[in-house]
């Protein structure tokens, strides 16, 4: 760690260029309350735009913005990573460039952190300018991951937080390819605690999460963490064969007292049509973890940095554990 550095912002961006000079600027004048140094760690996440050229022109006037370009797009959760790869800070926080959430919400987080917090994460009590689509399937998510690991995951969260440095260095340990920082920050433990906002509407242009990335975003979680939907086969499988059996006792009973035979090729098709489908689906759902595996075993890097502005290049080390 630099002695140097007290806080490090990591601020992931991607095509941000309609907001990004509001959101440098509010962010320096948030740490500039601070009296303590600071960096200012933008992640571009293989921007199209003038997002970077933009970024470059602030590094030129102030010390404290460093750039880390990335060779493509590797996603929203590896640029926070190699945020926090790369954060020399004592404390280290994680905010997004869309001023969704309100860099002001920094100084109170830092107070936490002070109390003896490891870990200060946000918790929206609203969020504007969202439709209720995106609302209902978040707290749908949210919900279903909570009912689907033993892990205490924090409902209504994202990745807006602050993180003591002895939580960055345990973060730094874990190898995972399909990741899920918010989960992870569960994992590891430390001292946690929340601080509730309302989360504002996007100040300019489009969210960078649309329905694909959020599905795949909450594939990552629930398979990060649980593995529930796999053990979903056996149950689904107790109740078709006891459905089955029951359906076949009821026939032999018409047979023999009834004297009668019910035709049941509906019932027969219908049930043949819920079988082969949640086969499918189990298929599917195993794949998924199977793709996973497979992802590890490759054992690729998370991500390539094409450039650096502040900062020396280095490559991510992981400890594993044997």
């Amino acid at each position: 760690m630099n002695a140097d550095i007290r806080y490090s912002i990591v601020i992931p961006v991607y095509n941000e260029e309609a907001v990004i000079n509001q959101t440098y600027q509010r962010l320096k004048q948030v740490m500039d309350l601070t009296g303590d140094s600071y960096e200012l760690i933008f992640v571009n996440d293989g921007s199209c735009d003038h997002t970077a050229a933009m970024i470059k022109n602030y590094r030129d006037q102030d010390d404290a913005v460093k750039l880390i370009t990335f060779s493509r797009n590797f996603g929203h959760q590896i640029a926070i990573t190699a945020g926090m790869d790369y954060a020399l800070g004592a404390a280290v926080v994680v905010i997004d460039a869309d001023l969704q959430d309100p860099p002001e919400l920094i100084l109170d987080m830092i107070a936490k952190w002070k109390e003896g917090f490891d870990v200060v994460y946000a918790k929206r009590t609203k969020r504007k300018g969202e439709t209720f689509f995106k609302k209902l399937t978040a707290r749908l998510f949210y919900r279903i991951l909570s009912a689907s690991t033993d892990l205490d995951i924090p409902t209504d969260t994202g990745d807006f937080r602050l993180l003591d440095r002895r939580v960055c260095e345990e973060l730094k340990r874990l190898p995972e390819k399909n990741r899920y920082v918010r989960g992870l920050v569960s994992w590891v433990g430390f001292r946690q605690t929340a601080l509730e906002y309302e989360r504002d509407e996007r100040l300019a242009g489009e969210t960078k999460y649309p329905l694909k990335k959020m599905i795949k975003l909450s594939m990552d979680g629930i398979t990060s963490f649980s593995y529930k939907p796999i053990k979903l086969a056996t149950y689904a499988g107790s109740v078709i064969i006891t459905s089955g059996l029951t359906y076949l006792a009821v026939m032999l009973l018409l047979k023999v007292f009834a004297k009668s035979v019910i035709a049941g090729w509906n019932l027969v098709m219908a049930m043949q049509l819920v079988l082969t489908g949640l086969v499918l689906t189990m298929m599917g759902i195993i794949g998924e973890y199977i793709g996973r595996i497979y992802d590890e075993a490759r054992d690729r890097p998370l991500y390539i940095v094409s450039e650096c502005c502040g900062m020396m290049k280095k490559e991510r080390k992981v400890k594993r554990v044997v």
